[in-house]
């Protein structure tokens, strides 16, 4: 498999992966990153989003999670666990109701079975929604999460609607045009 040209430009910028790229975008539109940010970067690794939101903010404070390991990041603290214990993770569950920010790449595991994947996914963003109302700030909150254009997308942005004041749908250009990803932008207000 041809690694695609964005694939090859986060390679030749040192880059962690080309997701950073996606994030970068829809950060420029929609302006949701601000200096000294509370940031939450749910499925964290390689840790690329941290890492962008790291240098385009340092001053913003940054806690990463996820099951898989992710290679430290100054100024970030990362955090090995499944996002199912987030309440557990001490130093995270002290700031619930105060992020400025929650960012989440995170995909499950694909099996190949349509149906079986649509559904695991739209469990797995309907936590990763939760887990984003419980610790934004409601006063200034904002969400941006990777999902999949599939039967439950509608029934997911339903969700978000309940929950956001404002919600808009990205295809970032570094999105493969074959892929069916694309982005959920939630603002509180």
């Amino acid at each position: 498999m041809h690694a695609d040209s964005w694939a090859l430009k986060a390679k030749k910028l040192g880059l962690r992966s080309r997701a950073v790229f996606k994030l970068e975008e829809i950060l420029k539109r929609t302006k949701a990153l601000k200096k000294n940010s509370l940031v939450l970067d749910i499925g964290s690794a390689p840790g690329g989003w941290s890492e962008l939101v790291k240098a385009l903010t340092p001053s913003s404070n940054i806690y990463a999670i996820d099951r898989l390991p992710m290679e430290p990041i100054d100024g970030v603290q990362f955090f090995q666990e499944d996002i199912l214990n987030i309440d557990e993770i001490k130093d995270i569950f002290l700031l619930k109701s105060k992020f400025n920010l929650v960012i989440s790449d995170l995909a499950p595991n694909l099996t190949g079975i349509r149906s079986i994947d649509e559904e695991n996914i739209f469990e797995l963003n309907i936590f990763t929604l939760r887990v984003a109302v419980n610790y934004l700030c409601k006063s200034n909150g904002t969400f941006i999460i990777k999902t999949f254009q599939n039967s439950m997308l509608k029934k997911l942005r339903t969700e978000m609607e309940i929950n956001f004041n404002l919600v808009q749908t990205y295809k970032p250009a570094a999105s493969k045009s074959k892929s069916g990803e694309i982005y959920l932008y939630g603002e509180m207000r």
